[in-house]
């Protein structure tokens, strides 16, 4: 198999997994309910937010569509760059986790996109695809799905701590989803093996 079909279906997976697991939880969770994986350690956690990874977000509707345009732009860049890769037969690392990041860029901007579109609220019910009455917002203007939560260390700051005393602890607090996940290691992978996956480059 080339690189470049490597490339592809490594997009594909991930776009794929990402948004079946989305519509599932979208279509048979509300927004709060949770179902355990590991116990209290690791559960499926249904939020949503506007935007950025790990549930960061840009305010109001002009921060929305503004991140919604930038997405655009940065996607149409990275998927510039890993052709340009994928032409140049660059390191077989640096192209893999260059399409992890694009999948995992292209995931969340479906969600921006069009769930708005497609979807009802999911406040108090599950979300209903393709309501009659409409979606809840409008193209760009989507909520992206969150849902996996991991609280491996759930606690307090001790009373006496200079830091926050009593206070709640939870480590890892970010709900994140399989796009974030993508993103995540690509760019991870590139700054742990950066010497290797770049030695073609002058």
């Amino acid at each position: 198999m080339t690189v470049g079909k490597k490339s592809l279906l490594i997009i594909l997976i991930i776009l794929v997994a990402d948004q079946i697991l989305k519509i599932w939880v979208k279509t048979h969770m509300q927004i709060g309910e949770e179902i355990s994986l590991f116990g209290k350690w690791g559960m499926l956690h249904f939020i949503e937010n506007n935007g950025m990874a790990f549930g960061m977000e840009m305010g109001g509707k002009t921060g929305k569509l503004l991140l919604s345009i930038f997405r655009i732009i940065a996607i149409t860049a990275i998927a510039v760059f890993l052709h340009s890769l994928i032409q140049n037969k660059t390191n077989t690392g640096l192209i893999i986790a260059v399409s992890a990041i694009l999948a995992g860029a292209v995931g969340n901007m479906i969600d921006s996109a069009f769930y708005g579109i497609i979807f009802s609220e999911s406040y108090t019910q599950p979300a209903v695809m393709f309501p009659p009455e409409g979606g809840y917002s409008s193209f760009l203007l989507g909520r992206v799905v969150d849902m996996f939560y991991f609280p491996i260390i759930n606690t307090h700051w001790p009373e006496w701590s200079p830091f926050r005393p009593g206070e709640s602890f939870v480590f890892f607090r970010p709900v994140f989803n399989i796009a974030d996940s993508a993103i995540t290691c690509g760019v991870f992978a590139i700054l742990l093996f950066q010497k290797k996956m770049f030695k073609d480059f002058k």
